[in-house]
């Protein structure tokens, strides 16, 4: 096993969230996807989860929450609730009177603004954040990628799943509902690229036939920081990750593995 690197860079804050929705035909749950744009410096092309950096507004409204969440934690949770507006015209993590129209309207609102805050005064909004269950939290800093994001991941659920979404065009050129194992098959035929921890994460989530199995094995197994290593093994260099954080699937030789 490698040692940790001392030199490595501090992680950027981000949050990013799987959601569900009923597969068709009783089939299993579908997640929601999205393909960044090429011109991003992190993960360009790949196909990740919506999500992103967690903005110094997001920590200011954590820290006015109150409640029982730490300002941090809640910081995390907001960021996800904004981000997924922002990418996909989603609402998430939020009560009030929410419609596809004030949906719509709310994520013009946000572009404008930048910031969750004002969309939740303009439309009568409040933080639910109880909808976002934490799932885990990765943290490659001992891998040389152009930038070393510290990765809250969340799960939330849409039921039915009957909503409108649409790209951004802006940092993401094309979202899609596909299972984890449909997802985990369009890798392997190269439809789609994905980078190590959303392999890992794919791979765990096609553990679940609902979204209630997934939430009850997140809450069962705390969230710690995931950060893989290298390990020789038969000749050959792997990518690995804790044997016991709730991954079907813990190593992959570096040689296959995709970069941020």
């Amino acid at each position: 096993m490698s040692t940790p690197d001392t030199q490595a860079p501090e992680g950027i804050p981000a949050a990013t969230v799987v959601i569900f929705r009923n597969g068709p035909d009783d089939g299993p749950p579908e997640i929601l996807m999205t393909i960044r744009s090429r011109e991003m410096v992190f993960a360009g092309g790949m196909a990740v989860f919506p999500g992103g950096r967690v903005d110094p507004a997001d920590f200011e409204l954590g820290a006015m929450m109150g409640g029982p969440l730490e300002p941090d934690e809640a910081a995390h949770q907001i960021a996800v609730v904004r981000e997924t507006l922002e990418e996909t015209g989603l609402v998430i993590g939020l009560s009030g009177e929410i419609d596809a129209s004030k949906a719509q309207a709310a994520r013009h609102f946000l572009q404008e603004t930048g910031e969750l805050a004002p969309v939740l005064e303009h439309f009568g909004w409040e933080l639910d954040l109880a909808q976002l269950t934490p799932f885990a939290r990765w943290y490659p800093k001992n891998e040389r990628i152009p930038r070393v994001y510290d990765t809250r991941f969340y799960l939330a659920n849409l039921g039915t799943g009957a909503v409108d979404i649409a790209a951004d065009l802006s940092e993401n050129t094309h979202l899609f509902w596909t299972s984890a194992q449909g997802a985990l098959d369009a890798a392997e035929k190269g439809d789609i690229k994905v980078i190590f921890p959303t392999r890992r994460n794919l791979e765990r989530l096609a553990l679940f036939s609902t979204f209630e199995e997934a939430k009850a094995q997140a809450e069962a197994i705390p969230v710690r920081t995931i950060t893989p290593f290298m390990e020789d093994m038969e000749g050959k260099t792997w990518l690995q990750i804790g044997e016991d954080l709730g991954y079907p699937v813990t190593g992959e030789p570096l040689d296959s593995v995709m970069r941020g």
